[in-house]
């Protein structure tokens, strides 16, 4: 059973669907529960995903915890595959328990805050082992919370970008101008030094458009940055849309990708850039070199760099034959490496491990 707190429109909960969606039933019963809330993503798991939904009201909410457990004794779950802060709650219900877990780490800054070890050693011990989605966090969760290094695997995020049926609505700008940038907007994800280096872009390519999609997690940040766009009086070439349930088409009606994160794991968003085969520029942090080949499937620049960033955009905006170069060998790549059968294929050669330790334990 996949453990998650929501299923808000963000990387770690469609990497929870994606898994749940993909997991072979001829080998596993798939089980899903949101421990807070549902969300836009629930449209999207599959319909024969048995489904518990907790709605606890605060962090140890004891008739969640019942709950959870009661559900765990009753379908008799033998692997929880728990995602980001639902490892707390999932532990305090199997406690005593038979089922393995596996924790998924999927945030970059895990690896940043040794601050929080503490918390996460305590709530990590004995577990099966640790998921991450760099390997700047597996170094983290062997040096500080003291996991087994052959205990902690890193594993791409499985993508898939659905079918594609749901109809975009108009969007602005042109073809051949738009680029788009997925990321919800909180500071990590550095939409200011994007901003900035738009400013750069327009001079010399009046007509581009960025695209910010994503949903606000911190409004006083979203308020800053809208703030820089009309400072730089970039309203008619920047557009906020908001949060967005129809990423595959907004995809397909634009030509490139940009992610402009100071820090991050492994991003979904630039794995969706790789599916549509979206020719890509994506600062240097987390696993964005690996999605982008080191280089030789998109554009890297170092994080915080306005001109760097800008003239990354603009050698895609100003050449067609390079967009679709770089377009096809990086859908070529995310395929090879990050399909959901290749990643589900080695995720399930790690439950057969963790669950074959726990019967010799």
């Amino acid at each position: 059973m996949h453990v998650i707190d929501t299923l808000v429109a963000a990387g770690a909960e469609r990497v929870a669907v994606n898994i749940v969606n993909h997991l072979p039933r001829d080998r596993y019963v798939a089980y899903l529960c949101t421990t807070r809330s549902d969300g836009p993503l629930d449209a999207l798991v599959a319909e024969d995903v048995n489904r518990l939904r907790l709605e606890r009201q605060s962090r140890f909410d004891c008739g969640a915890v019942l709950q959870l457990r009661k559900f765990i004794l009753d379908n008799d779950i033998r692997i929880l595959h728990v995602h980001s802060s639902a490892l707390f709650i999932t532990r305090l219900a199997a406690f005593g328990m038979g089922p393995r877990i596996i924790w998924h780490a999927h945030y970059g800054r895990y690896a940043l805050e040794d601050q929080r070890a503490y918390h996460y050693r305590i709530a990590t011990s004995g577990i099966g082992g640790v998921i991450t989605v760099n390997k700047d966090i597996a170094d983290w969760c062997s040096r500080r919370l003291g996991v087994p290094s052959a205990s902690v695997w890193y594993l791409p995020n499985p993508v898939s970008l659905g079918d594609g049926n749901v109809r975009a609505a108009s969007l602005p700008g042109s073809r051949g101008s738009r680029i788009i940038c997925l990321a919800n907007f909180r500071p990590e994800k550095d939409h200011l030094t994007l901003v900035r280096a738009m400013a750069l872009v327009v001079n010399k390519v009046p007509e581009a458009q960025l695209l910010l999609a994503g949903k606000t997690n911190d409004e006083s940040y979203k308020q800053a940055v809208q703030k820089e766009i009309a400072d730089r009086r970039l309203e008619s070439n920047i557009s906020i849309l908001g949060e967005r349930h129809d990423v595959a088409e907004i995809l397909k009606a634009c030509d490139v990708g940009v992610l402009s994160s100071a820090s991050e794991g492994l991003p979904m968003s630039l794995l969706e850039y790789g599916a549509a085969g979206l020719p890509s520029v994506a600062t240097e942090v987390g696993q964005c070199p690996e999605v982008l080949d080191h280089g030789r499937a998109g554009i890297l620049v170092p994080p915080g760099r306005i001109e760097e960033l800008a003239n990354g955009l603009l050698s895609l905006l100003q050449s067609t034959e390079r967009r679709a170069a770089l377009g096809e060998r990086f859908r070529e790549h995310v395929n090879g490496l990050f399909s959901a059968e290749t990643v589900i294929e080695k995720m399930s050669s790690i439950y057969e491990t963790v669950a074959k330790r726990a019967g010799k334990a």
